[in-house]
């Protein structure tokens, strides 16, 4: 039985003592993002260009298509009023996307219609694109059974099917009713109402193609209703393609269970956490460069230096880097080498680390850090 066959469908149910912990997780990491986001300096507008890129890049990925994404960056550019020095050719596509993916997260009293969702198809497939497998855009899957199979022609093996094509009218119309009143729902926590909006729409899958990525722009909207400002600064889908073998396990186990999921509202919570911290921790390492070098005087150094100090800070060598590494990221002599990691000591950019001799190894100064 598909958890659509269940009686009491779409009525979910969830254990809230075993996902209560991770929800005050997410909620607490959503508000020290968004107050050092407020905080850093830097044009916000190119860090929203990037997160939109980054998750309209990512989402195709996750069902196998690869865009050229210097057309989606300009498309998205143009539309955020952003000037770029090298603008790249823009398509239909390209322009549908970033269209789409701004109307996710800015139109947010706009009432979800079903006109609106096959809006969205119908920029993500422009007529004539994909020739070979036609998709019409704009358009409710026809009347052949949807599945998700895998294996042999002569034995595939179903790992879902869809609510038959009849009353699938009826369906969305529910699905909707529910995604425009839910927003005032004071007894549903919005983070929650995301995670079911995504496993809601993509278990009724009304779209011949294209089910996974409207559905991420649907969770996108639900995300950008419950804060209205965070998600503009990480990208869901980086952490779905992660992941995605697990992605597609754990939604086939929920839509072949019961109405209890929630294996499925942990794994969309710990995945949305990890977006988080993973911009959490780009940040630091941002915060962390622009106070190094703001004490140090760069005249005083050259090319190669800065670019080695740049990959400490970055990360690149957790151990600290040697002369030999030095000199292979900076295609300079051995003598060279050598004498720009002792002024850079001398400098108190770096510093030894305890291993002697050969196995000496340089790291950031903590002094200079602490300046």
């Amino acid at each position: 039985m598909w958890i659509w066959q269940q009686p009491e469908w779409p009525n979910f149910d969830w254990s809230s003592d075993d996902i209560n912990a991770l929800l005050r997780e997410v909620r607490f990491n959503q508000g020290v993002l968004l107050g050092k986001m407020t905080a850093i300096e830097g044009d916000q507008q190119r860090t929203i260009l990037d997160t939109l890129l980054a998750n309209i890049v990512h989402s195709s990925a996750i069902e196998g298509e690869k865009l050229n994404a210097y057309s989606v960056r300009s498309s998205l550019a143009n539309r955020l009023g952003i000037s770029e020095t090298q603008p790249y050719p823009t398509s239909e596509q390209s322009d549908g996307l970033a269209d789409i993916a701004l109307d996710a997260i800015t139109n947010l009293d706009t009432p979800l219609t079903l006109e609106r969702i096959l809006n969205w198809h119908q920029r993500l497939f422009p007529t004539g694109l994909g020739l070979l497998n036609p998709v019409v855009g704009g358009s409710l899957r026809g009347e052949a059974p949807m599945q998700v199979v895998s294996g042999r022609l002569d034995r595939p093996v179903v790992h879902f099917e869809a609510p038959p094509r009849q009353g699938l009218e009826q369906e969305l119309e529910r699905f909707i009713t529910w995604f425009n009143h839910s927003r005032d729902d004071k007894s549903l926590d919005p983070l929650l109402r995301a995670a079911m909006t995504h496993l809601w729409f993509v278990t009724l899958h009304p779209l011949d193609d294209g089910n996974g990525r409207i559905t991420r722009l649907l969770t996108d909207l639900a995300l950008a209703q419950s804060e209205q400002q965070s998600v503009r600064f990480y990208a869901m889908s980086v952490s779905i393609l992660a992941k995605r073998s697990s992605y597609y396990d754990v939604l086939e186990q929920s839509q072949k269970g019961t109405l209890d999921i929630t294996p499925w509202l942990s794994w969309f919570l710990q995945t949305l956490n990890d977006s988080i911290e993973h911009v959490l921790a780009d940040i630091s390492s941002t915060v962390r460069k622009t106070n190094f070098w703001r004490h140090i005087d760069q005249t005083q150094l050259a090319a190669p230096q800065v670019k080695v100090l740049n990959r400490l800070l970055d990360g690149d060598f957790e151990q600290g880097i040697n002369a030999s590494q030095y000199q292979k990221v900076t295609k300079v002599s051995r003598a060279t080498a050598t004498r720009h990691l002792t002024q850079l000591v001398e400098l108190g950019c770096l510093a030894k680390t305890a291993a002697g001799g050969r196995s000496t190894r340089y790291q950031i100064s903590a002094i200079s850090e602490q300046k």
